[in-house]
Parts: C-alpha cells; sequence; structure tokens
C-alpha cells in the first residue's frame, strides 16, 4: 500500500508539472495565435478588396469598350443613313457581332453585386433590342435604299433609346466608382485591425512571457537552488540542512529525496557517532583495568620482590662481596623494570590524571617534556572522564610530535573552559609542516575528538611553527553524538 500510494503520488506529481507546463506553454502561444488569426483575417478582407478593386476597374474598362460598341453602332448607323455606302453597314455588322461577348463580359464582372448585375443585363437587353430593330431597317433598306420614314426611324426614333443605353452605362460605371470609394473607405477597418492584432499581439506575448518565467522561477529554478544549496551544506557536514517541500512534481519529489537523504545520512551520523564514543568508552574502561591490573598487582609484586633483594643483599656477608655485587645488579635491574613499567602504565592511562585531575596531569606533561613548556591551565577539577582522558592525549601526542619533529625552543600549552567547552591549544615555534593525514597518533586524536561531538584543527605552516587547538564539549558523549552543526574554531 506504501508502495502504491508513493507511485501514486509520484505520477499525480509528475501530470501536475506536465500540466502547468502545458497551461503556460498554451498560455504563451494564446496571444501570438489570435494576433496570427487576426491578421490572417485582415488580409484576407484586404485581398477581397483588392480583388474587388480590380474587378471594378475591369468593369469600368468593359463599360467603356461597350459605350465604345454603342457608339459605333450609332455612327454607323447614321453613316449608312446620311450616305446609303454599304461599308457603314458591314462595319456595323462586325460591332453587332462583337458585341455579345463583351455584354457577357460585362455581366461576368458585375455577378458579385446582384444590383450592377440587374443594370448590366438591362443595359444587354437594351442594346439587344436596339440592334434588333436596327438590323430589320437596315435590312429592309439592303435593296431598295432607305426611305424618308427609315431614315427618321434611324436618324431619329432611335436616337431616345440609344441615349437611354449611354446613360444606363454612364450609371453602371458611377456605380462602381462608388462602391470602389466605399470599399477604399472601409479597407482602413482591416489594416488598422492589423496594427491593433499586432501591437495586442505582441504586448500579450511580452506580458505572457513575463508571466510565465516568473512563474517558471518560482516553481522551478528557486526550489531547484534551494536543494542545491541544501546539498551543498550536506556536503560540508551540515547534516541539520533541510529544504521546505513546496515545490509540485518533479521538483517536489526531488525536495523529498533530499530530505529523506539528509534524515538518512543524519540518523547513520548519530548511530556512528554514538558508537565512536561507546568504544572510545569501553577502550578507556579496558586502559583504566589494564593501569589498575598493573599497579595493583605486577607493579605491587615487582616492589615486594625488590624489597625482599634488597633485605637480602643486606643480610649477605662481608666476606661474599661477590655475591652481594649480583644481588645489587639483579636489585637494579628489577628497578629498572619497574621503572618501565611505571612508564608503560602511565601510557596506558595516566594515574595522576584520575587522582589529580586535568590541570596536574598536564603539568606532570610538562615536567617530562623535553622541550620547554609554558602553562596556561585553568580548569575544575570533576570534568568529565572522557573529555580529561581526550584533553590528556591530545597535549601528550603534541608535545612527543613536538620534541620529535618540530625543532622548537618552547612551547606554550592552554586549556581553558567556558560556554560548556573545553578549549585546549598547544603552540610551538618550530618548523611547521605537520599534516593530520600523515600520522596516526593524529589521526588517533582527531577520531577520539570528534568522537566526543569535538573540534580538532590543526594548523602548521611551513617555518612558522604549528598551532594545535581542540573543542571538547563538557557533556556525556552519547548527548553530543547528536550534534551536527560545527562552527569553524576561533
Amino acid at each position: 500500500m506504501h508502495l502504491l500510494a508513493s507511485r501514486t503520488r509520484r505520477t499525480g506529481g509528475v501530470r501536475g508539472v506536465v500540466r502547468r507546463l502545458i497551461v503556460a506553454s498554451s498560455l504563451l502561444v494564446l496571444p501570438i495565435g489570435i494576433a496570427f488569426a487576426i491578421l490572417l483575417h485582415s488580409a484576407v478582407d484586404l485581398r477581397a478588396v483588392h480583388q474587388l478593386a480590380q474587378n471594378s476597374e475591369e468593369v469600368r474598362i468593359v463599360a467603356n469598350q461597350e459605350e465604345q460598341q454603342v457608339l459605333a453602332f450609332d455612327t454607323d448607323l447614321h453613316g449608312y443613313a446620311l450616305t446609303g455606302q454599304p461599308q457603314y453597314v458591314k462595319r456595323w455588322q462586325n460591332s453587332v457581332a462583337a458585341f455579345p461577348k463583351e455584354a457577357d463580359k460585362l455581366k461576368s464582372l458585375t455577378a458579385h453585386s446582384p444590383g450592377e448585375l440587374a443594370r448590366a443585363e438591362w443595359i444587354q437587353n437594351m442594346c439587344s433590342a436596339y440592334i434588333k430593330d436596327s438590323s430589320t431597317s437596315l435590312a429592309n433598306a439592303t435593296g431598295h435604299g432607305l426611305s424618308p420614314r427609315e431614315r427618321s426611324v434611324l436618324n431619329g426614333e432611335d436616337n431616345r433609346r440609344f441615349q437611354v443605353i449611354l446613360d444606363g452605362l454612364h450609371d453602371l460605371v458611377a456605380g462602381e466608382q462608388t462602391m470602389a470609394k466605399e470599399r477604399e473607405a472601409h479597407a482602413a477597418t482591416p489594416t488598422d485591425q492589423a496594427v491593433a492584432a499586432t501591437i495586442a499581439g505582441l504586448t500579450g506575448f511580452v506580458v505572457t512571457t513575463i508571466g510565465v518565467a516568473g512563474y517558471v522561477i518560482r516553481a522551478i529554478v528557486r526550489p531547484v537552488r534551494r536543494t542545491a544549496a541544501m546539498a551543498d551544506q550536506l556536503a560540508n557536514g551540515d547534516l541539520t540542512a533541510r529544504t521546505p517541500e513546496t515545490a509540485i512534481g518533479e521538483i517536489g519529489l526531488l525536495e523529498r529525496s533530499f530530505n529523506r537523504m539528509a534524515d538518512s545520512l543524519e540518523q547513520g551520523h548519530a548511530e556512528l557517532s554514538t558508537s565512536r564514543a561507546r568504544i572510545l568508552a569501553a577502550t578507556d574502561r579496558a586502559r583504566r583495568s589494564i593501569e589498575r591490573d598493573l599497579h595493583d598487582g605486577t607493579q605491587q609484586r615487582l616492589v615486594a620482590l625488590l624489597l625482599e633483594m634488597q633485605v637480602a643483599q643486606s643480610t649477605v656477608p662481608a666476606e661474599q662481596q661477590e655475591l652481594r655485587a649480583r644481588i645489587s645488579r639483579a636489585a637494579d635491574s628489577l628497578k629498572g623494570v619497574l621503572d618501565d613499567l611505571h612508564e608503560l602504565s602511565r601510557g596506558i592511562h595516566p594515574a595522576v590524571l584520575t587522582h589529580g585531575g586535568l590541570a596536574a596531569a598536564l603539568r606532570a606533561l610538562a615536567r617530562r617534556s623535553p622541550v620547554p613548556v609554558e602553562l596556561d591551565v585553568d580548569v575544575p577539577r570533576g570534568l568529565p572522564e572522557p573529555v580529561e582522558v581526550a584533553a590528556y592525549y591530545v597535549v601528550s601526542e603534541a608535545l612527543t610530535n613536538t620534541s620529535k619533529h618540530a625543532h622548537a625552543s618552547c612551547v606554550h600549552v592552554c586549556a581553558r573552559t567556558g560556554q560548556g567547552v573545553l578549549r585546549l591549544s598547544v603552540r610551538d615555534d618550530g618548523v611547521g609542516g605537520a599534516d593530520t593525514g600523515t600520522g596516526s597518533g593524529l589521526v588517533g586524536l582527531t577520531d577520539r575528538v570528534r568522537a566526543l561531538g569535538g573540534m580538532f584543527d590543526l594548523h602548521s605552516p611551513k617555518g612558522r611553527g604549528t598551532t594545535l587547538r581542540a573543542h571538547l564539549p563538557l557533556v556525556a558523549p552519547a548527548t553530543v553524538a547528536g550534534e551536527r552543526n560545527r562552527a569553524p574554531l576561533s
């Protein structure tokens, strides 16, 4: 059930991010799409206006051509009526043959306007009737000439019909001109719409882009940066670092994963620190037990044996000088063994630390050091035993390294307590160049100090001496093991 719920949360989160990205992309495309739609509509309108303008121009041209044909009809008829010459009839017949084509073309061009189409059909009908009547008169006159009545018909009666046809053509052209002006006036509207759509589209795109960018920064970039900063804190040892789980989708899943990882690291570190503290405490108890066994057992027996040998030496007769000398040499050797055993037990666990406290133990170390030591010790009795033992071994190892490697003329040892911390400092004026990673003693000290939740720092530039600092919290190791955030040594 837990796995199914986790999978459901992950799937829902992914859909959430994808859905939001799709919505954001749609919002980004929407103003541009609307602007392009308006531009396309305006372009179609402008194209239609342009086509209608071309059509109007063609209507005017065809109407003028048809007017020229009608004028040619009238000219040829009048010429024949005045002269009776047959060439006028032939020219008239040619014009009549070409008229239907021009009339049909005019009707085709005016088909977009019912009113103009009706006028074009009316003109065609009037012209057809005019041609028909004129053809009848010409056919009758071809064989026997024109009578006065026929001349009157050709010269006078049809002039009214001719003028009506011309007036109709003029009205058609005037109507097309009026429509062209109206279209030209309306053509500004699509242009204005295109300009407004372009401006609105660009403005909407910019505003939407800013909004989407702000959303991406708030919902994705900032959480990722917070998570990256948390990862840096974890890498630097701050296992208390967490990131707010406020993001959605994959980013929220990433935040939760990092927080779970930090919880696991913190728990593992706490368990490791507790385990190290327990091991250190067990080691110190074992050291004390060995030191106590050596002191109360082996050392006491050797002391008793030494006393017996001294008593035996005193009871040897004066004439047995060789035996006395052998017993004396054996007693000296036994005394040397006692001294070595005493040094060994002090190395295992200093008895002076148990009986006199940290200050007395540090003074004992200073007295035994081959290099002069300046002590600045202000610590109370009764510090936690693990802290005293760790402090003792820190100073002891530092003095040993100074005498072996530093070639120093003086060592300054400072030990003070304050704000729940024991602060140790060992500084010499030697050659420097020490490194915590090159010696097992310093590595062991580092582990011992950190097992108590403390800090260990070594500063040893070449030619400028060595300074060792250690901070030891004055609390129980189990409590210290839970601490995570360490401040740098000052």
